[in-house]
């Protein structure tokens, strides 16, 4: 016995110390933020560890050693290029596996979106595994997605077992994701407005030490371990004319064409090809035997095209080159996506965009427009301002964008150019589009998302949730003198009419059913009004307010799925609660609450 007594009592010290942790990162900012900072130095080692296990893959596949797949002069072996219907392969058996665990797995965006920062662990498992083998067996797939996926998922693993308030969870998931694409970049600014404008879906001033702190430790964790970052670009120091910004104008614009064009295309291609294979689950091997031509033309195509991009802007090839490649890397992301390869658009749309910044600089040196007035469009800088324009028009997030060419490149006066064409870009996409890559996908799957702003909230607010059980039900074949004895003036204002089986038939005002000029003779159901309008239990806030509003009512019934009422809702209580859950959820995000 006494044993188990000392064991007991270990238990109890290790869940009071807990609790204690609990106590003191729910009252202290500073234990908070080192969290955050130890959330994302964890982030930067699961986004090396990810980065090792990809290139294993392409070692293994094709050979690479140092350089990276995408810089590949040739394909040597044609049968090397069997890697990426085998990747299909290696797609299939994860999904049949995840299709065994139920339901899709919940990516980092749309579990701050839709559920306060909650990741169940096994998803970022399966989402990291995926990714991988997609990005390992050439798939034309960033990695950026299972960074981004890993760090905020580490991250919601802990603050749930923190047992952290809402906020403070979607604020560290954001962190964490933040760190693990900052990380990869060795750019801490870029990594903490990712966190911002991808992730977190706002800016407050609660959030910028932890969210930065995050990002820093795993940028540092990186290079102190002799890690180099994706993305190194030089550029030639030199004041950027009016007509610098006039052409990062038009190429914004060119851009936010090109990103809408590719968000599309990949839907459409998906339709056509689940249409083709009658929704079979094969479709990755079918897409990766699709590929296959396309990476023996160019290897350019393959992968993200980290070492394509960097081959590119050093050996400055000529617009013909430059779009042919431009073509073949759309295609590639197009079907990598479309046929069910797992991966992010972010570094994918960083390379379109620099090879559509290459030429179009190019090209309007060719076509002499700069040359009367002795201006020369360096394809350098509109290689970096194409990256920025491209990806905030897929991806979102200008000021991302933005500080990662200034970390990158550390020149201040292309940063006003870049953010220009980058503003340029975010504005035309929203206005005409209205979604980025990840949220099109989600509601092109049904979802409501439109942004990582946090509407979980409003999800969870529902008829069943608001509804109060205290109704009078009076059965429909009730007559009006039978009311007014059962229910007298000043009781309740309303009856619910019901059928023998508690089915739904109606709204009877009391006031109504006793008016003395009707027929105390006369059938109580000659009173009800709303006989088709009700409410689901799980009816969310908008749709019952818009309910409401179309059928003029101040009082509707909530009827289970086989008719019968289980409560009623009124318009006065729905509102005042919507309320309050805007007044809560401002005060959790300013840091109040």
């Amino acid at each position: 016995m006494r044993p188990v007594r000392f064991n007991m009592a270990r238990f109890k010290m290790a869940r009071s110390a807990v609790v204690r942790v609990q106590r003191w990162l729910r009252e202290s900012e500073g234990a908070f933020i080192v969290l955050a900072a130890l959330v994302g130095g964890a982030a930067g080692l699961a986004t090396l560890a990810q980065s090792w296990l990809a290139h294993a893959m392409q070692h293994v596949f094709y050979g690479v050693t140092i350089n990276r797949l995408s810089a590949l002069a040739s394909i040597q072996h044609p049968w090397r290029l069997m890697a990426l219907p085998l990747g299909g392969a290696g797609i299939v058996a994860l999904g049949r596996w995840m299709a065994r665990r139920g339901g899709a797995p919940v990516d980092v965006v749309e579990a701050n979106a839709l559920h306060g920062g909650r990741i169940p662990p096994g998803d970022n498992m399966v989402i990291a595994a995926q990714t991988i083998v997609s990005n390992g067996c050439g798939a034309s797939v960033g990695l950026e997605a299972t960074y981004a996926q890993m760090g905020g998922g580490i991250a919601s693993l802990l603050g749930q077992r923190l047992n952290l308030r809402r906020a403070d969870l979607r604020t560290l998931v954001g962190a964490g994701a933040g760190a693990g694409v900052g990380a990869a970049f060795g750019a801490p600014l870029a990594g903490a407005f990712y966190a911002f404008e991808i992730v977190i879906g706002s800016y407050s001033i609660g959030a910028v030490a932890p969210v930065i702190a995050a990002s820093l430790a795993g940028v540092l964790v990186l290079r102190w371990l002799g890690v180099e970052p994706y993305l190194v670009a030089l550029t030639v120091s030199r004041a950027r004319t009016i007509f610098d910004y006039g052409a990062a104008v038009a190429l914004g614009l060119i851009c936010a064409w090109l990103g809408i064009v590719l968000m599309r295309l990949v839907t459409a291609a998906e339709r056509v090809l689940q249409s083709v294979t009658r929704g079979s689950v094969w479709r990755p091997v079918l897409g990766g035997a699709l590929l296959m031509p396309i990476a023996w033309l160019s290897p350019q195509a393959l992968s993200a095209g980290h070492g394509a991009l960097h081959l590119d802007l050093l050996t400055r090839p000529p617009v013909q080159f430059l779009l042919l490649i431009l073509g073949l890397k759309i295609a590639a992301s197009v079907i990598s996506l479309a046929s069910g390869f797992r991966g992010g658009l972010f570094f994918a749309s960083l390379f379109i965009g620099s090879l559509a910044g290459q030429a179009f600089a190019e090209a309007l040196n060719l076509a002499g427009l700069g040359a009367g007035l002795g201006v020369v469009f360096d394809p350098t800088d509109f290689a970096l301002v194409g990256m920025a324009a491209l990806c905030v028009s897929v991806i979102g997030g200008p000021m991302t964008l933005a500080l990662l060419t200034l970390e990158t490149t550390h020149d201040f006066s292309l940063m006003g150019v870049v953010l220009t064409a980058a503003l340029i870009a975010s504005a035309v996409t929203r206005e005409t589009f209205g979604y980025s890559f990840s949220t099109w996908r989600l509601h092109v799957r049904g979802s409501d998302i439109r942004s990582p702003r946090d509407i979980g909230w409003m999800l969870g607010l529902t008829a069943a949730r608001m509804m109060r059980r205290d109704f009078v039900a009076v059965p429909d074949d009730m007559t009006i003198a039978a009311f007014r004895q059962s229910v007298p003036p000043g009781s309740a204002s309303k009856a619910i009419l019901v059928d023998a089986a508690g089915g739904y038939r109606g709204i009877v005002p009391t006031a109504a059913a006793h008016d003395p000029t009707l027929d105390p003779a006369q059938s109580l159901a000659s009173l009800a009004r709303l006989t088709t309008v009700v409410l689901s239990p799980d009816s969310a806030i908008k749709p019952i307010l818009g309910t409401f509003d179309e059928a003029g009512a101040d009082e509707l019934a909530v009827v289970d799925d086989a008719g019968r009422v289980i409560g009623v809702l009124t318009e006065k209580h729905a509102r005042r609660r919507y309320l309050e859950e805007i007044e809560a959820a401002q005060k959790r995000m300013f840091g109040e609450g």
